[in-house]
């Protein structure tokens, strides 16, 4: 595959080479940010679970864990089928649990993959008692917590808590701990309510497991995890483990929020311009909302990124330029509203590359990575991602 588009048939040894749009990775960003957050947690005595939601590639997975085996999370199980293609068997599958998924994750146990399942209620705890005597494998399930009410789970008050941890066991079903996710945290933009974010996150969790144990049920994991929490936690006494994914890549959003630098951001979508209204101030490029997403994830923020700020082909950004609007494969690129910044001049032909405002979205958008390193434009290798639930 290398140096070879798999659209047309042409080659492309560089990021200048190729056809668009394309969505370029960042190798030299990526391990950086990989780096960051595993030292991070080593220091801190805490198991990091990556989720492969944003990557969703062997070939990130592989940066992320050298050995290959994992832990990790997942929120496919395509993608858990994946990754035991690959060779990972420690997986958590962190998606609310139905019949349909239980059948799936159970062939996937009795394949011999240590995978979790996630649940919060009587009803999925009793489900997969029967799916798993069904399948002849004992099933592991961790119970949701609700930390903050962005999504999901019980509180540690809950009666429903013990009751759900009571029929796991009667179920015959090993209850692998509890899991809980600060969604909560992507709407805060200071370090002093990240940190307070964070230790409310790790407090539920523990008070939680807290609760089982003192019913008399083991409660091994104290899993919690979001990508601002993770990097801003002061303590995580009594947890086990954390999870988070966009931390491989960063965005936009994570930028709006604190976490990273625009430096950080590890995609970016390679586009070219395809058009010029002068009297409008615009630039047309051909990467609409099917190659950036639909995501506005900004646009709450206190810096509006539009669909995505622009760079040049370097990777430096064009001060105050973003994709003001976006149809299906057309991106309008304009001087954001009350700035003084001149618009470029971008000949048709030229290309430029778009950052996203959420990774996970943006990427979801492509079949595979361009990847590059550092200030190169030479293509090192693609990277297949995998697709589909």
């Amino acid at each position: 595959m290398r140096g070879a588009d798999i659209r047309n048939g042409e080659t492309a040894e560089t990021v200048g080479a190729l056809a668009t749009p394309a969505l370029l990775l960042d190798s030299d960003r990526l391990d950086r940010n990989l780096a960051r957050l595993s030292s991070r947690m080593q220091a801190r005595g805490v198991v990091l679970r990556p989720h492969m939601k944003t990557a969703k590639s062997i070939d990130v997975a592989r940066r992320a864990h050298r050995s290959g085996a994992g832990p990790i999370t997942v929120s496919t199980l395509a993608e858990a089928e994946y990754f035991a293609r690959h060779g990972f068997r420690d997986m958590t599958y962190a998606v609310g649990l139905a019949p349909h998924t239980a059948e799936r994750a159970m062939r996937l146990r009795r394949a011999g993959i240590d995978l979790k399942v996630l649940l919060d209620s009587p009803e999925q705890a009793t489900m997969l008692g029967a799916t798993g005597r069904a399948a002849g494998v004992t099933p592991s399930a961790f119970i949701e917590i609700d930390c903050d009410g962005h999504r999901g789970g019980l509180t540690a008050a809950d009666p429903k808590l013990g009751m759900v941890a009571a029929i796991l066991a009667e179920a015959g079903v090993k209850l692998a701990g509890i899991l809980t996710h600060a969604g909560e945290s992507y709407s805060l933009c200071t370090p002093e309510a990240l940190i307070a974010a964070a230790e409310n996150e790790r407090a539920v969790a523990v008070a939680a497991a807290e609760v089982l144990r003192a019913a008399g049920h083991e409660c091994p994991v104290v899993s919690v995890g979001s990508t601002p929490t993770a990097h801003f936690a002061k303590d995580l006494t009594g947890v086990t483990e954390v999870r988070t994914g966009v931390y491989m890549f960063f965005d936009l959003v994570m930028h709006g929020v604190g976490v990273c630098t625009t430096d950080d951001i590890a995609i970016s979508v390679l586009a070219t311009v395809i058009g010029t209204k002068p009297e409008k101030g615009w630039i047309l490029v051909d990467a609409g909302w099917m190659a950036l997403s639909r995501d506005r994830g900004t646009a709450a923020q206190r810096v509006d990124q539009g669909y995505g700020l622009v760079c040049d082909l370097s990777g430096k950004i064009y001060p105050d330029l973003i994709v003001v609007q976006a149809s299906q494969e057309h991106g309008i690129l304009a001087i954001r509203p009350r700035s003084a910044e001149a618009l470029p001049d971008l000949s048709i032909g030229a290309k430029v590359r778009i950052l996203p405002n959420h990774a996970c979205a943006t990427a979801s958008q492509h079949e595979l990575y361009n990847v590059v390193s550092g200030g190169s434009e030479m293509i090192q290798a693609r990277w297949r991602r995998m697709r589909g639930w």
